[in-house]
């Protein structure tokens, strides 16, 4: 009688499937192994949070699972590197990406060999080009988009802007360059030429090829406009700053296998100029290479397309304050928006960051490529040198993209800014002192086979190889990161000052230097010394920027963080008004 009402009270009490009857090694009671585990439901009258659960540390049935081993095994599972709907927004967004830096390459290139390569002109056209063709663009498009931005949406401005660049550099091919020798006024620069001083060669070069210019103000455009301003304003209006910690370092990857099939594109374009037989080999490479430039674009406004319709109007992709903010029109006046990002200590700290590269990699590649045009003045030669280069850029960004995202995701932001800048001034040390003295290094030259000039133009192109691939994996996703956490008036307006003026200007200011000491001085090789010395400053003002916006980054990080968990201590609050309500 009493093992019976055992049993019962076990069944009932513990919820033993077995009650009952005795065998060695087990409970009296229930049968199982006595360390088994069970739980004691008390009355169902008690209220469920004097429940309490009475845990004997006991082996279990044979086949029975332990709970504790379970929830290990759960924790031991890893979640997916990307998630559905993550992965629906980083594949079109890198197709994107891929398609606007597969473009820049080939433009890039065909620009430089078009203005270098040109009748009566150098390299050191390029500094001319940057200062009084390249900077004025720039600011009457930041004027011009402020403008815009203010009566069309995100959208539409993304798919005008670009439809206007691929328009023009289709009739540049089609329609300017087979007619350049009735657009061009090489009379009145021949005539120019004879009466002004020797110094103002390279302002009246940029006058007698001016198409060629516009080609080279538009192929500037296309990288700060389309690139910085237009590509990264959509991603970060769809991605998170914790998303952008881990796949925009990702998009680079997209980008450098651009940059690897590009670089061959135009190998091959400036090949096919001697095998086509054509009248004007160069006329049939162009169209070649801007038919490149078309399809890529058609690509990418289909990809623009999809992210439009598939993921911005996806409320699983994308938060629903972040649509809020994609949407929203600014109404400012260029004025006042010019007024408030001055009075903005973090946008100077932005623009500084973009004018300090745009001021060094200018000083640096102008010396490189009056060397670059030394060793190589043929344009074919020229074209193929560069198709390797951009090649080789995409190769080594590779991998740097990977060493980028592992920066990124263990380090703080001021870190992985300010390896950029770093590596910039440790090359730069290595190639200007073998421009400047090619003496102290015959040795190496002596036992490498090779002249001064060639080894000076294989070190240049490492250390442009250099600046690239971090500028590509470490100091684009960090500028465009410090974007994240402003507000809709300063990401938008002040994006577009910093990048499409910011870039420009200080490439332009490191013209204005160049050109004050050639004029001075008297050529590109007397200067060396003083560009160098000029190159250290800005990488110094460069790294102190870094630092300064390094801490404001992270207190408005910790304001957010602050903000939201004030709003979820507010929302707790709500919950708990409405339950005691009920």
């Amino acid at each position: 009688m009493l093992l019976v009402l055992l049993s019962a009270t076990c069944a009932i009490a513990f919820q033993c499937p077995r009650p009952g009857g005795i065998s060695p090694g087990r409970c009296v009671v229930c049968r199982r192994p006595r360390h088994h585990r069970a739980t004691w439901r008390l009355s169902a009258t008690v209220d469920e949070s004097e429940r309490r659960d009475i845990k004997f540390n006991l082996p279990l049935i044979d086949g029975e699972e332990d709970p504790a081993q379970t929830t290990k095994t759960k924790k031991k599972k890893k979640e997916p590197l990307m998630t559905r709907n993550e992965m629906k927004k980083v594949v079109p967004l890198g197709i994107i990406f891929f398609c606007v830096l597969f473009n820049y390459t080939i433009l890039r290139d065909t620009k430089d060999v078009l203005v270098v390569t040109a009748p009566k002109s150098g390299a050191e056209i390029i500094p001319f080009l940057k200062t009084y063709v390249n900077l004025p663009g720039a600011v009457a498009f930041t004027v011009l988009f402020a403008s815009l931005s203010n009566r069309f949406s995100q959208p539409v401005l993304f798919r005008g802007i670009v439809t206007a660049f691929l328009t023009f550099f289709g009739a540049f091919a089609t329609v300017l360059y087979p007619n350049r020798h009735i657009l061009h006024p090489n009379g009145v620069c021949d005539a120019l030429a004879a009466t002004l001083p020797a110094a103002f060669a390279a302002p009246i070069a940029i006058l007698r090829n001016w198409t060629f210019s516009v080609f080279y103000m538009c192929a500037e455009l296309w990288g700060s406009v389309v690139a910085a301003l237009l590509f990264w304003g959509l991603a970060n209006s769809v991605v998170t700053v914790p998303e952008a910690k881990k796949y925009y370092p990702l998009f680079g990857l997209f980008a450098n296998v651009a940059l690897i099939f590009s670089g061959q594109y135009v190998k091959f374009a400036s090949t096919l100029r001697d095998v086509a037989g054509a009248a004007d080999p160069w006329a049939l490479s162009l169209k070649v290479l801007v038919g490149g430039v078309a399809v890529s674009g058609a690509v990418l406004l289909a990809a623009h397309e999809f992210v439009q319709r598939k993921v911005v109007n996806d409320p699983d992709c994308v938060d629903e304050s972040q649509l809020k903010k994609a949407r929203t029109k600014t109404k400012m006046s260029v004025g006042a928006s010019i007024k408030t990002l001055a009075s903005s200590a973090y946008i100077r700290d932005l623009a500084m960051l973009v004018v300090g590269y745009g001021m060094a990699i200018n000083i640096v590649e102008v010396t490189w490529k009056a060397k670059l045009k030394q060793l190589y003045p043929n344009p074919s030669d020229y074209s193929a040198f560069m198709g390797n280069f951009s090649s080789a850029t995409g190769l080594v960004t590779f991998v740097m993209m990977l060493f980028g995202r592992h920066v990124l995701n263990k380090f703080k932001w001021g870190v992985a800014a300010a390896i950029p800048p770093v590596a910039l001034l440790s090359s730069a040390v290595v190639f200007f002192s073998l421009v400047m003295l090619p003496a102290a290094w015959a040795p190496v030259t002596a036992a490498l086979g090779t002249t001064p000039l060639a080894l000076a133009v294989m070190v240049g192109a490492a250390q442009n190889i250099i600046s690239k691939s971090t500028k590509y994996s470490l100091f684009d996703p960090c500028k465009e990161i410090a974007y994240i956490p402003l507000d809709v008036e300063e990401k938008t307006k002040g994006k577009a000052a910093v990048d499409v003026i910011g870039g420009p200007l200080g490439k332009s200011g490191g013209s204005l230097i160049q050109q004050a000491l050639i004029l001075t001085l008297g050529s590109l090789a007397a200067s060396t010394p003083y560009l160098a010395a000029l190159l250290f400053a800005v990488i110094g003002l460069w790294i102190r920027s870094s630092r300064s916006l390094a801490l404001r980054i992270e207190a408005k990080q910790a304001e957010e963080q602050q903000r939201q968990h004030q709003e979820h201590h507010h929302q707790q609050m709500q919950q708990q008004q409405q339950q005691s309500a009920f």
